[in-house]
């Protein structure tokens, strides 16, 4: 009778780890379906040609031009982030329509932050032919100020400048170098 008892336990026993082991088994499957799901991205877009452009006095003027062979949407994430895996080209405007142009080979943008991380032959071109080259550098979109801790060399009409790291508004009005080199004019 004891062992007729034992028995019916060790059935049991087995026939719940079995079933234990495969209802397990297929929610792990579905655990890591979701996982990829969360990994990739909400939308791809190529070919992107966007305008940002503003309504002043009846007329639409053109802000900013944002092209790019491909961005990946990451929105989904719980720190979303739009990612510009072959780089970007943005041309900027100002109120007079001069035109400033800043391409990069990867650009990731933080939706939460507003902060976007330009990486790999980074180069800012302005209207006046100034132009700045460096492999990485961030752009503050709500302060409207750049910088990075990379290497740099900005080749303007007067000479170039050299160093590694520095800040800026967006203008290079404000500039504030770590480590510099370059010609320079002083004021006498």
């Amino acid at each position: 009778m004891i062992n007729q008892k034992l028995h019916i336990y060790r059935n049991l026993v087995t026939a719940i780890v079995v079933t234990l082991f495969f209802s397990c088994k297929n929610d792990f499957n579905e655990v890591q379906k979701v996982g990829v799901l969360q990994n990739q991205p909400i939308s791809e877009a190529k070919n992107i040609d966007l305008k940002y452009t503003k309504f002043v006095d009846d007329t639409v003027r053109l802000l900013a031009n944002l092209i790019s062979p491909k961005m990946l949407d990451y929105s989904n994430r719980n720190f979303p982030f739009q990612e510009f895996p072959k780089g970007i080209e943005l041309r900027t405007y100002d109120e007079d329509n001069n035109k400033t142009t800043i391409t990069s080979d990867y650009a990731i943008v933080y939706s939460d932050t507003d902060i976007i991380d330009l990486q790999g032959n980074v180069k800012i071109a302005t209207q006046q032919k100034d132009t700045l080259f460096t492999e990485q550098l961030f752009y503050n979109q709500k302060l409207e100020w750049v910088f990075t801790n990379e290497k740099w060399l900005f080749k303007r009409a007067i000479g170039p400048l050299y160093g590694i790291g520095f800040d800026a508004d967006k203008n290079f009005e404000n500039f504030q170098m770590l480590e510099m080199g370059g010609e320079f004019e002083l004021d006498n």
